[in-house]
């Protein structure tokens, strides 16, 4: 079977996209989902996603970790999904789409897409670290600074730890810059490693950093080893709402490959 795919990324967080709305594709195969996102045998990816008919809406996005399992929401991926709808021909500057997290809108400038996210009600706050899941869960440390931190064992350790064990986390280290800015390193699951983004990530890292007043803004900006995301939500009786991930968006290249 030849496969028609692109590649696409946001901030440097890197995505297979595939045209599944003729359901060809083998979604029960996890060992061939990891062998084409393996970056030395594959095409390399940090995800894979599908874009897929919906009834309701105008697609529907199911997204697949690099390590070929179904994975929680992603943010940079939704936002590259909307970007390859648009390329498609499926949507135009604004669209609404299905996740595994329920109903997402988004709007579309030239490459810039600015995603809304899940509302987020329920923040925990411990000694030295938050816990919160803006479409996946994120553990979320400030420190004064994470130039040379090893992200990859220190975030390794911490998701597979208590209490989060076989579902693990995603780990999420921080630097204050100034009053509306951070530097975020992020630790996924799934991929097992350092991605150069995350947008589930920054989404929740802007929100913890309003809930314990290191800023009081509601529009921040989050530089990643791959670029800079902006994040922006309001505040209704304790409930963030209105939560948009903003980036670009890039389409590196689209190929055929026989699977």
């Amino acid at each position: 079977m030849n496969l028609h795919f692109y590649k696409y990324q946001g901030t440097g967080n890197d995505f297979i996209m595939i045209d599944n709305r003729n359901l060809a594709f083998p979604v029960s195969n996890i060992r061939l989902i990891k062998n084409l996102c393996d970056r030395r045998f594959g095409i390399g990816a940090d995800g894979l996603i599908l874009l897929e008919n919906s009834e309701e809406v105008d697609f529907k996005m199911k997204y697949f970790n690099a390590d070929g399992n179904e994975g929680s929401m992603c943010g940079n991926g939704g936002r590259c999904i909307v970007a390859f709808a648009n390329k498609l021909n499926i949507i135009k500057n604004s669209t609404s789409f299905n996740a595994i997290d329920g109903l997402h809108y988004a709007t579309i400038n030239q490459s810039i897409v600015n995603l809304k996210m899940a509302d987020v009600t329920k923040i925990e706050v411990f000694k030295n670290h938050l816990f919160l899941n803006t479409g996946s869960p994120h553990h979320v440390t400030f420190c004064d600074t994470i130039e040379n931190l090893n992200v990859k064992k220190l975030g390794s350790k911490i998701r597979n730890g208590s209490p989060y064990f076989d579902e693990g986390t995603n780990v999420n280290f921080v630097e204050q810059v100034s009053s509306n800015s951070f530097n975020v390193r992020t630790y996924e699951r799934g991929v097992e490693d350092e991605t150069l983004a995350c947008g589930t990530g920054v989404t929740a890292v802007a929100i913890a950093a309003n809930k314990i007043n290191k800023t009081s803004k509601n529009s921040i900006k989050l530089n990643v080893l791959g670029g800079q995301l902006e994040v922006s939500f309001n505040i209704e009786e304790g409930t963030y709402k209105n939560v948009f991930l903003k980036g670009p968006t890039q389409l590196i290249f689209e190929g055929k490959i026989t699977i």
